[in-house]
């Protein structure tokens, strides 16, 4: 953890004067909503997080040249939508704790949250509207439709064990990576960089943000709630079998037995029993009948934390390798720098 919070401070040092100025522009926007808008969107800022998203927009448009307002505009802008999926999805979730906090919907109810979480919607692309510039609003309507529809399909999903790792796969990329893909994009926008480089970009960002997402898969798992910030194995209890527990399911589906070593957890011999443990979580959404140990014991001893880990890297890898072709300067290097990051991050 140690490297993450090493390479974190690099990365973040060259755009941290900027990134001040994202959060300045949010204040003043949060400040100027009404009452009830400004208390729910001042707490989820004072919550905090990583701010990824508004960096990498600054340090994709330093990469293409172009540094000043717009980006910063824009990196409060996908801030801002970022903040209102989150409420959003806490609200669908039924989820009781963000970042380790009691979540808006925990604390202003349901429909205040919601409200809220379109408020800032509204108010993000009011902010956008400033820049004048069609392409910019291309890309934000593009990713935000992608986002609801990615919401809208794992609706259709929910409590669904048959699902498999194109579907997980094409999820992962509507409810994250394309705002990852959107933000490295319009860094090239800013800068007017030519198609191909605005596309590498925009290719950069996706699988940085497909890794972001597994190592998320990966740390419902492995993590402990305190660093989480959230209670592990949430993703199934609210119904969602994600790709670890998609390989574990694969996995256990092959001939070879899986022998106990006495540890009173019981460990699952064949796909049937995997199967079933799984699907008795999805049909209770809690761990009433089913211990959380026997579904982390099954997704670790199929070899499925492996698999997921080195489809993480391989992300990582393809990340990294969409931005041969840009000058090297130190935008470039952080650039290359953040998925792994990512990779090595623990919440």
């Amino acid at each position: 953890m140690a490297f993450a919070v090493q390479m974190a401070k690099g990365i973040f040092d060259l755009v941290r004067e900027d990134l001040a100025l994202v959060e300045q522009e949010i204040a003043a926007q949060n400040s100027a909503a009404i009452e009830p808008v400004c208390e729910i969107s001042s707490y989820l800022r004072e919550g905090g997080g990583k701010r990824l998203r508004p960096a990498l927009l600054l340090l994709a448009a330093g990469a293409s040249g172009y540094r000043g307002q717009s980006a910063i505009r824009l990196g409060a802008v996908v801030e801002m939508i970022h903040s209102a999926t989150l409420i959003h999805d806490d609200v669908i979730d039924g989820a009781n704790t963000r970042r380790g906090r009691p979540s808006a919907n925990a604390r202003w109810g349901n429909h205040m949250s919601v409200l809220a979480g379109d408020w800032l919607y509204m108010q993000s692309f009011e902010m956008a509207l400033r820049e004048r510039n069609f392409a910019v609003l291309d890309i934000l309507i593009d990713l935000t439709q992608n986002m609801v529809e990615g919401e809208l399909l794992q609706l259709t999903r929910l409590g669904r064990i048959d699902l498999n790792e194109t579907e997980a796969t094409e999820l992962a990329y509507r409810k994250t990576a394309c705002l990852f893909s959107g933000c490295s994009r319009l860094g090239a926008v800013l800068g007017k960089q030519p198609k191909a480089v605005e596309d590498a970009l925009a290719e950069y960002g996706r699988n940085a943000g497909l890794a972001f997402q597994l190592v998320d898969d990966l740390l419902d798992f492995t993590a402990s709630p305190e660093k989480l910030g959230k209670p592990v194995l949430s993703d199934l209890k609210e119904g969602k079998v994600t790709l670890p527990l998609i390989f574990a399911l694969e996995a256990a589906a092959l001939p070879a037995a899986v022998e106990g070593n006495g540890d009173g957890v019981g460990h699952e011999h064949s796909n049937g029993d995997g199967r079933r443990l799984v699907a008795k979580v999805l049909e209770e959404r809690d761990f009433q009948s089913v211990r959380p140990e026997q579904i982390t014991k099954l997704v670790k001893e199929t070899g499925a934390l492996e698999r997921s880990a080195k489809l993480a890297r391989e992300y990582v890898n393809r990340a990294k390798a969409s931005l041969s072709e840009l000058p090297d300067t130190e935008y470039r290097r952080a650039l290359l720098a953040v998925p792994e990051f990512i990779l090595d991050r623990e919440n």
